[in-house]
């Protein structure tokens, strides 16, 4: 399993409520199958599977179109997580119980996870490359791939820390740098950092009559987008929504493994770290600290590198 910033914003506030607690999070894993439902037919005991939190029954209308990955039979939502019968699966041990977080709860050694919600994977790539994919993988090259259908060529911004602090330590704009390095906007901008401030700077600096803004990052439940009408109908840029990249977890993410198998997605790059279960704390620590992208939460193995 690996630590996404989405565990974080727990402690900040970020969850839409009602929040339910206590509750095991963690939602960036993979694992072997233990059991099996006698009703599941897709998947059996052994096989290798990545949970999601976003589900592909591939039969609801959403899930057979190619313009949206919201499954509307199996809908996702960010605060009660539950199975479908709206019952948890976890007890303390006083037999208390303890809920789900995003349809997963990977930081456990065992987890109960509906057919819905896990993947079938190519069992021969390696777990410590796997576990990224269930979230920040997917979001990020789906951002790109499927949201925004980059084309080769183009001109794209990425905000993976504050705009306003890349100009030279000033809160200046920095649409009009942007414009003139992008000799008028950059075609795509992809917010990573969830706050409503980078959001207008991003679509600021988006070029007029085609650019795309993909907000990618998560706020706070209360944050507002405000932009004015005229300029918005004038500009004919886009604003745009990224819910995990628009993956569709049982099609999408077995072409994300193929193509890291192929040697054509570099996620070695990803995972600067490996701690043991007993260890997770320092994984916060690493995070927070920005000196981890990714770091792999081992349950089982012994000398996991670190």
């Amino acid at each position: 399993m690996t630590l996404s910033y989405r565990c974080i914003h727990l402690e900040d506030g970020m969850e839409v409520p009602p929040a339910i607690f206590p509750r095991i999070p963690g939602h960036e894993a993979v694992g072997v199958l233990e059991s099996v439902g006698e009703n599941v037919k897709e998947l059996k005991e052994g096989d290798t599977g990545i949970p999601i939190g976003i589900t592909e029954c591939q039969d609801c209308r959403d899930c057979n179109s190619k313009k949206s990955n919201k499954c509307s039979k199996f809908p996702f939502t960010i605060s009660s997580s539950l199975p479908r019968d709206g019952t948890t699966r976890f007890t303390d041990s006083k037999g208390e119980e303890v809920y789900h977080f995003a349809f997963v709860s990977s930081f456990s050694k065992y987890t109960a996870v509906d057919i819905a919600n896990v993947t079938k994977i190519d069992s021969s790539i390696p777990p410590n490359r796997a576990c990224p994919i269930g979230c920040g993988i997917s979001t990020g090259v789906g951002a790109a791939w499927k949201t925004a259908n980059v084309e080769a060529g183009e001109r794209n911004l990425v905000s993976q820390n504050s705009l306003t602090h890349q100009a030279a330590g000033t809160s200046l704009s920095m649409s009009n740098p942007i414009a003139e390095m992008t000799d008028g906007g950059a075609d795509y901008c992809f917010d990573c950092v969830g706050s409503a401030s980078e959001v207008h700077q991003a679509f600021a600096s988006s070029r007029k009559g085609w650019g795309k803004t993909i907000v990618v990052g998560l706020d706070k439940p209360d944050s507002q987008l405000c932009f004015n009408s005229n300029e918005t109908l004038l500009s004919g840029k886009i604003i745009m929504g990224s819910l995990l990249g628009d993956i569709k977890p049982k099609t999408d993410i077995p072409l994300l493994i193929k193509s890291y198998l192929d040697k054509e997605l570099p996620l070695d790059e990803f995972v600067t770290h490996e701690v043991h279960f007993e260890d997770i704390n320092k994984t916060f620590d690493l995070l927070l600290s920005g000196k981890s992208i990714r770091c792999v939460i081992w349950v089982d193995k012994q000398n996991p590198p670190l």
